[in-house]
């Protein structure tokens, strides 16, 4: 009897040690919704990082978060990797900024940064230039006929980064509703027929050249890209994100956009191990040129500088920099 329970306990011990294995095998991708260009690079991201994990290994795609939601369910170990903004990330570990609370996050890490450029960035519909005259951000955000201000929800960058773009002019959102302006979130699947319906007049999106909501929403409805106002460019700047135009990219552009740029940065759990850490960030480095045949918004990922502190914002997880030394590319 004492020797069954002995070989029954050694079982369950081997049942419970192999269940750990598979789950740590599962890595969930924390990305953003269906339509989001996150959601793209992730399932792109995805084929080159499963066959560099061992057997048995699966990579899931998560098709919700956003760029301040993720670094959170990183940190809390609710997903295994994510894509993060630059900024976000060093908001989150440093409890900076309303939308953290004073609550910080200290337990993430960056694998690479530099993957594209994202952009906050406004749409003026031309029926709404037609109906008011008001054909510059300033003018519309003023006016005695605001627009119907539409964007992702809380959990995405374009909220708080909009705040700061009203901030820049004196407004905030209480003060905006109070004049008679609108503001609607909703999911980003749902943004283009929306402004296809004639519902929304100003839609902000994080944007980079082939991002497919604001695409769909440039070839499928009039609308004008405005610059950002110079007094909330500065706002911008001064919360850490990097002011420089947006190229052209879209049709509604005459030229590049006057903008701010979130940066991109891939994060990941400090207690990760090192070895699965290090074979992420070799699958992507390594077929960066692939990457980038399938999604020409990252042509300007540079491999070698995807370590720099200026492209990731946070600590390197340890895995991540026993590969860049390697490579020889930091000491």
């Amino acid at each position: 009897m004492q020797l069954r329970k002995l070989f029954c306990g050694a079982a369950a011990a081997l049942a419970l040690a192999a269940g750990a294995a598979h789950a740590q095998q599962e890595l969930k991708f924390q990305a953003m919704p269906l339509g989001s260009i996150w959601y793209v690079f992730a399932a792109s991201f995805t084929k080159h990082i499963q066959p560099a994990l061992p057997a048995g290994a699966k990579v899931d795609v998560v098709a919700r978060g956003g760029g301040i939601g993720n670094v959170i369910l990183v940190n809390d170990k609710k997903a295994d990797l994510g894509f993060a903004n630059v900024c976000t990330s060093v908001w989150a570990m440093q409890g900076e900024q309303e939308i953290y609370k004073g609550k910080k996050y200290p337990d993430v890490r960056a694998l690479l940064g530099g993957l594209n450029e994202v952009w906050i960035v406004g749409m003026l519909t031309e029926d709404y230039i037609k109906r008011t005259g008001n054909d510059t951000l300033e003018k519309a955000l003023a006016s005695n006929q605001p627009p119907r201000v539409i964007m992702k929800p809380a959990g995405s960058t374009v909220p708080p980064a909009v705040r700061m773009v009203f901030e820049g002019v004196g407004l905030d959102f209480d003060k905006y509703k109070s004049k008679g302006g609108q503001i609607i979130q909703v999911d980003v699947g749902q943004i283009p027929q929306m402004m296809r319906d004639g519902r929304a007049d100003l839609y902000f999106e994080s944007a980079s050249p082939g991002h497919p909501a604001t695409q769909e929403v440039s070839l499928t409805v009039p609308v004008r890209f405005v610059d950002l106002p110079e007094k909330s460019l500065a706002v911008l700047g001064k919360n850490g994100m990097k002011v420089h135009p947006m190229p052209q990219a879209f049709k509604g552009q005459n030229g590049p956009t006057k903008a701010a740029d979130f940066g991109t940065n891939l994060i990941v759990n400090k207690d990760m191990p090192d070895d699965v850490a290090y074979a992420i960030t070799k699958a992507i480095v390594e077929n960066r040129d692939a990457i980038v045949a399938e999604h020409k918004a990252m042509s300007g990922f540079v491999a070698k500088d995807a370590w720099r502190p200026e492209n990731v914002g946070i600590p390197l997880h340890p895995g991540a920099a026993k590969y860049y030394r390697e490579k020889g590319w930091m000491q």
